[in-house]
């Protein structure tokens, strides 16, 4: 008598069948995933490795081969240094490279787990690591890559992050992914945007007014763009740096916007398995 499958594995194989046939309807080879926007580069991870492409499209570029996996690349704000979590050596650790190729350089040692988040706007890199805690509770800890030193940012729990161009105030995920990717959750661990001054004695909720999930914030022109399943789907929305003035800019449904990059009013952010730029200016989604 056959055995039938486990119900948490049929789930996964019939997840994986939908993405499979979304992504042969649609013509793609392959998975992309963590884009980041540079002018008109974008770095992306697809089969564990990273490889560069245009941003209009066309023939990607392989820049890694190791048989661990690369993933959250980031790059600087001269566009020269790609930062990037990898697994080389076992834990996953911060490593920086050229972005026109080269040799890895491994940044951290604690074995703890670092994911890259971005770079400050004086040219450190900020990751998220639970190295100066314990689960759940993830923090963000800058880099200086001239001389490896860290400096963690007073704040008990920030998973994802990003300064505004003055380099004084961060605006942060407070709580990391709660390992769920049931459609509107609103948990106690749904996470939710907190904003940062430096010197400060306490960060200030900007999202309160949500139960959902707001992540992934992003700077531009006095204003926060963020992913939020407000509507019931992950979508990339905006506010003013205070909290007010929402707006939604991309309507998907069925799936879920998620691991934007903003760079010069585009934001690069995986759909399925397919990359897609969104212009701030005008509106229009690729």
């Amino acid at each position: 008598m056959k055995k039938a499958l486990p119900l948490a594995l049929a789930s996964a194989l019939l997840c994986l069948l939908v993405l499979v046939q979304a992504g042969a309807a649609a013509g793609r080879n392959g998975y992309y995933r963590f884009p980041a926007i540079h002018g008109g580069t974008i770095v992306f991870t697809s089969e564990g490795d990273l490889w560069t492409v245009d941003v209009s499209g066309g023939t990607a570029r392989r820049l890694t081969s190791h048989e661990g996996m690369e993933t959250n690349p980031a790059i600087s704000p001269d566009g020269l240094t790609l930062a990037f979590s990898a697994q080389y050596e076992g834990p996953t650790e911060v490593y920086t490279m050229p972005i026109a190729g080269g040799l890895p350089s491994r940044r951290t040692f604690s074995g703890q787990g670092a994911t890259v988040v971005g770079w400050t706007p004086d040219g450190k890199i900020l990751f998220a690591t639970r190295e100066y805690s314990t689960l759940p509770n993830a923090q963000l800890v800058v880099l200086d890559v001239t001389t490896n030193a860290e400096t963690l940012l007073p704040l008990g729990q920030a998973a994802d992050g990003a300064f505004d161009g003055s380099g004084k105030t961060l605006y942060f995920t407070r709580l990391p992914f709660q390992g769920s990717y049931t459609k509107r959750y609103k948990g106690g661990t749904a996470q939710n945007l907190w904003s940062y001054t430096l010197g400060a004695d306490e960060a200030s909720p900007l999202t309160a007014d949500y139960a959902g999930t707001s992540k992934n914030p992003m700077i531009w022109q006095g204003r926060i763009y963020f992913l939020s399943d407000r509507d019931g789907n992950m979508n990339i929305w905006s506010m003013d740096l205070k909290g007010a003035g929402l707006k939604q800019h991309t309507s998907h449904k069925g799936f879920d916007a998620s691991s934007p990059s903003l760079d010069a009013g585009r934001i690069a952010y995986q759909l399925v398995a397919d990359l897609r730029v969104f212009d701030i200016a005008s509106g229009q989604d690729t």
